[in-house]
């Protein structure tokens, strides 16, 4: 046996499922992967290739001899060069018959044959073009099955070229050790839709313990970074949020929160408004400390240097910069103590979120095993260990609970070029090219839906999840699913051999190897698992984390780890803001790294982003230009260095591949 081996079920043999994929929509049976759902693809008979590979153009044949009730129902006669013979094709519903369809209704979903029917057998019953399962036949530009091509569980899928800012043809070059399957329960829409009313609930929460005990509006952002930092070291099982964490207090929360103490600070635009916030700054830093107390030092510096700044305001002539040059004083000598005094209640507003978070996550685990339950499903304890450590090609995250059947419907509508699904009154939205493109990534990826009877509960999931993640507010959320353009997507794979996303989502990712913030919604489409609890041996990855300072910095412990464990080659292209003023500790530390090959700044304003809503934004607000450097450092082993080592030539083909295309 080769040193990596193949698992049973490997992505893209798709051996436990046949290639007769179908699911309803609105009532109608339609092939979930055919080319009629192309975005601009017109619905006409199906073009057939002869046996000499030429294309032809098919004409109906005389349709006297069809009964008018079955012309009534869509029916038309054509001929088949490849087998040299008639069939026939409906043109509502896609079906192909090579017989004659029988005048009584039949069932077309569950005996599109008519077999069960009273009509007699046909006399070419033992011809086997004729004996073959029916399948919906797919729009234009596909072959037509040879007639026989029984449907094998071990038949190639059928291609699916349509894909305009993906690349799903890339294979993994990412080995792993083999792990054992993931035992959350599987997302129910139901569930998705309490997970989001009980986290509204927890953000009104936290905006009113910091007005009502700091009198400051929550920072912005500051909840979504919460629950990444949170993440970082939760050792509980809910997916998004954090009940199992050594502290209670919150670094990322705390350090937000007090820096909006005892007034939030903004860059002003003009001299007048430059002296009114260091006047209200002076003015809150001496009501807190006297509402407070503090040490007698810390009292006498405050309110010494608020009266300094109150006699120094009362002199004409000063300029912007000159109270920029002041407020930045008044802070530096005053903040250290106004954080000493406000240090127990900040720390209250922490422990008070962790503790509405377990509860919370308490409700929502009792509820959801509460409904798996009644449906004769128990929760699994411990998953099963894999029998032998053996080196495996990555591969999705495998849900070992298996998902009940689903009562209410979600309904499906197209409107422009954005699909709304409806679940329960409740509609989420996609760009139409998403909702193909999440489509190709379940074909790929999913095991235990072969018919596609669950796919559209799991996509309202996956939305509804995802939109619960990033808030309520106007572009809340937004840098969390920042992705880099496709054109530096192309030059990592094709320069330095990067076939895995270490953060990405169904919605935002390039390549179908991923990982991602979920596993139980992500994971039917194709994700790993989140990037910290995924140990690659060899690979070359491309990490563009969200922008919360605890998770870039674990993101890069967990790198010099793996890179330190592994002799295999192993490579890590990582963009992060070039954050200088002041550095953040992640950078400092990406820059000083025993790993570090090669670092390469791309200036502001010089390159771009993919919109962090790409999958509803419209196509004309696609990209933007970043505001802020971003530092790109390569953090390769010898051998991975040896392999995809960033020379002279590469970096320069990356840098040109950044460029906005505008600017070239």
């Amino acid at each position: 046996m080769s040193e990596i081996e193949q698992p049973a079920m490997v992505e893209n043999s798709c051996t436990e499922r046949g290639d007769n994929v179908s699911t309803k929509i609105n009532g109608m049976p339609t092939n979930p992967l055919s080319d009629a759902q192309m975005p601009g693809h017109v619905h006409k008979p199906l073009q057939h290739q002869s046996s000499t590979g030429s294309m032809g153009s098919p004409e109906p044949l005389g349709s006297e001899d069809l009964p008018d009730q079955l012309l009534q129902q869509g029916w038309r006669k054509f001929w088949s060069k490849r087998e040299n013979m008639p069939y026939y094709f409906n043109k509502l519903t896609n079906q192909s018959l090579w017989e004659m369809p029988p005048l009584a209704p039949v069932d077309t979903l569950t005996d599109p044959l008519g077999i069960s029917s009273d009509h007699p057998p046909h006399p070419h019953l033992g011809d086997k073009r004729l004996s073959r399962p029916s399948i919906d036949i797919p729009d234009q530009q596909q072959k037509r099955r040879l007639s026989g091509d029984v449907m094998s569980p071990t038949a190639k899928r059928p291609a699916f070229t349509y894909s305009p800012f993906w690349n799903f043809e890339v294979p993994t070059n990412v080995v792993i050790y083999e792990r054992p399957p993931c035992t959350l329960p599987p997302p129910l829409p139901e569930m998705e839709q309490l997970r989001a009313q009980l986290m509204l609930k927890l953000r009104q929460q936290y905006q009113e313990l910091c007005h009502s005990r700091e009198g400051i509006d929550a920072p912005t952002e500051s909840f979504n970074r919460w629950l990444l930092e949170r993440k970082v070291v939760d050792m509980g099982t809910d997916p998004m949020l954090a009940t199992a964490c050594t502290s209670e207090v919150s670094q990322s929360m705390y350090r937000e929160v007090m820096n909006d103490i005892p007034v939030k600070l903004v860059k002003p635009k003009y001299s007048g408004d430059a002296r009114k916030q260091l006047l209200r700054y002076a003015e809150a830093a001496k009501k807190m400390i006297d509402s407070r107390g503090g040490t007698p030092e810390g009292r006498k510096v405050v309110k010494w240097n608020v009266e300094e700044t109150v006699v120094w305001l009362r002199k004409p002539n000063a300029i912007y910069e000159d109270y920029l040059e002041r407020l930045a004083h008044l802070k530096r000598q005053c903040q250290p103590h106004v954080t000493e005094a406000a240090k127990t209640s900040v720390e209250g507003i922490c422990t008070k979120m962790y503790n509405l978070a377990c509860d919370t996550a308490k409700k929502l685990k009792e509820k959801h095993w509460e409904i798996l339950n009644e449906c004769n499903i128990r929760e699994i304890p411990d998953p099963p260990q894999p029998p032998h450590r053996r080196k495996i090609f990555c591969q999705p995250v495998h849900m070992l609970v298996p998902c009940p059947r689903l009562q209410h419907p979600v309904e499906l509508t197209q409107e422009n070029e954005q699909h709304i699904m409806k679940y329960r009154g409740e509609a989420m939205k996609i760009n139409s090219s998403h909702f193909y493109k999440l489509e190709q990534l379940y074909k790929i990826s999913c095991r235990d839906d072969s018919r596609f009877d669950n796919y559209l509960h799991r996509v309202w999931s996956l939305l509804r999840r995802y939109h619960t993640l990033f808030g309520n507010q106007p572009n809340e959320g937004l840098s969390l699913q920042g992705a880099l353009p496709l054109s530096v997507f192309e030059c990592l794979h094709r320069v330095f051999g990067v076939t895995f996303e270490c953060f990405a989502s169904p919605l935002n990712c390039y390549f179908r190897q991923y990982c991602s913030a979920f596993n139980d919604t992500d994971g039917y489409f194709g994700s790993r698992g989140p990037i910290l609890s995924f140990h690659p041996v060899c690979g070359s990855f491309e990490a563009n984390p969200p922008f919360c300072e605890e998770l870039m910095e674990a993101m890069v412990d967990h790198f010099e780890g793996l890179l330190t464990e592994s002799s295999e080659p192993l490579s890590f292209i990582v963009f992060i803001p070039e954050w200088r003023d002041p550095p953040t500790e992640a950078l400092m530390r990406l820059e000083s790294s025993p790993f570090k090959r090669k670092q390469i700044i791309l200036p502001p304003f010089e390159h771009e982003y993919r919109h962090g809503f790409q999958h509803v934004c419209p196509k004309d607000s696609m990209h933007h230009k970043a505001a802020h450097g971003t530092l790109v450092v390569f953090l390769q082993n010898d051998a991975g260095f040896d392999k995809w080592g960033p020379t002279t030539e590469r970096v320069k083909e990356l840098l040109i591949a950044a460029k906005p295309k505008q600017s070239l």
